[in-house]
């Protein structure tokens, strides 16, 4: 029995133990830790798929188990992170007295599970889809899951209180939680982020992409995530709208 062909699956096995131990750390309320475990599923995330295309063992088996991998890390976090940031805020702002429209608005957190329904939405469609070998038709879950956990990240960026208030507001949040939902499952393509190889002539759009998001991370910190996810959308339209490509 070959060792390599075993090696991307343990890879997106530990995707699936990173996503565990973000959720235990949600709970926690330690969105510092589930934000470094989710950042670990997603680059073990990108690994799998990388090594199981150099060393030739792809198979249905890594296909189906990287997507409940991803379903997790990329999919259940998210969702409970929104839970937990809308349900903090109306603890915060609810008296003690329970009435009946108290209880109703106690309900509000749970849709943040929107995230996860559409997560998985987007995968089962993603196995199936021919279309998307070479690139992807709606914001990839892990792109998704970094856009989500930034939120709580922000507050801990200096000199912008006044985001930390706005991101503060429930009903912002569920409108983020809406928008998330539309673009995981939108018809609209987007060009692929992971490598099929490191050379420059076939990955030079990624090497870009990726050299623009560190400049940005490095200049604004968390609050560069929200806006590198909005580029990366807007710059997928732009090539895309020049390729004029048949989505059917």
């Amino acid at each position: 029995m070959e060792i390599k062909k075993h090696i991307p699956n343990f890879i997106t096995l530990l995707n699936l133990a990173s996503g565990l131990l973000a959720i235990i750390a949600v709970f926690k309320g330690y969105y510092d830790e589930a934000f470094l475990f989710v950042c670990l599923g997603i680059f073990l995330d990108f690994w799998d798929g990388f090594l199981a295309r150099k060393l030739n063992v792809s198979g249905e088996l890594g296909l189906q188990l990287d997507s409940l991998a991803d379903m997790v890390t990329s999919g259940v976090v998210p969702g409970l992170i929104m839970f937990k940031l809308i349900e903090t805020i109306q603890n915060t702002q609810t008296e003690y007295n329970v009435t009946e429209e108290t209880f109703y608005m106690g309900m509000v957190p749970y849709f943040g599970f929107l995230i996860t329904i559409a997560s998985a939405y987007r995968l089962a469609k993603f196995n199936i889809d021919k279309r998307q070998i070479d690139s992807f038709i709606g914001l990839p879950t892990p792109a998704n899951a970094l856009f989500i956990m930034s939120i709580p990240m922000i507050q801990y960026v200096d000199n912008y209180e006044w985001l930390t208030n706005l991101l503060s507001n429930p009903y912002l949040l569920m409108f983020l939680t809406i928008l998330s939902a539309y673009f995981l499952n939108a018809n609209i393509p987007l060009f692929s982020l992971k490598l099929k190889s490191f050379a420059w002539k076939d990955a030079k759009l990624q090497y870009l992409f990726m050299g623009l998001s560190v400049l940005l991370f490095l200049m604004l910190d968390f609050i560069s995530i929200p806006i590198i996810i909005i580029t990366y959308i807007l710059l997928s339209v732009v090539i895309n709208s020049k390729s004029k490509p048949t989505i059917g």
